[in-house]
């Protein structure tokens, strides 16, 4: 079966619990049609590049299918007819990527900098003493 990726983005309205359920309903979707979802990611509410139906922000999550073409039709037959899901998009790939996405790898990497006092942990140029001045 063919591999494909599908985000989409779910209404700033809706809650945290409401978007997973919105993703597992999917995700039974196309296991119903036959495929399996190995890998479900939620990126959080993130800002939008430009207004779409009045919301500024966005529930993403991603989902990596394993599934006949018949059951991505259906998947997003059901994503267009629920309002609370503002855009997706499935592309089709050559291999399903392992571990996190690259959204999450630099999440990860931004919370990793920061230091014990809550600051970022790397200094500026503007931090260190200059030579010759006075202490």
């Amino acid at each position: 079966m063919p591999f494909y990726e599908n985000v989409f983005i779910a209404r700033q309205d809706v809650s945290a619990s409401q978007v997973e359920a919105l993703t597992e309903q999917f995700a039974t979707i196309v296991q119903e049609q036959g495929g399996q979802v190995s890998k479900r990611e939620y990126w959080g509410l993130r800002n939008l590049a430009f207004r779409i139906k009045k919301n500024r922000k966005g529930h993403y999550v991603l989902m990596n299918i394993d599934a006949p073409p018949a059951a991505i039709a259906e998947m997003e037959r059901n994503m267009r007819l629920n309002e609370d899901v503002l855009r997706h998009m499935t592309v089709r790939v050559d291999a399903l990527e392992e571990g996190p996405s690259m959204i999450l790898q630099r999440r990860d990497e931004r919370e990793g900098r920061e230091g014990r006092d809550g600051r970022d942990s790397r200094r500026s140029r503007y931090d260190e003493p200059r030579e010759g001045a006075e202490a």
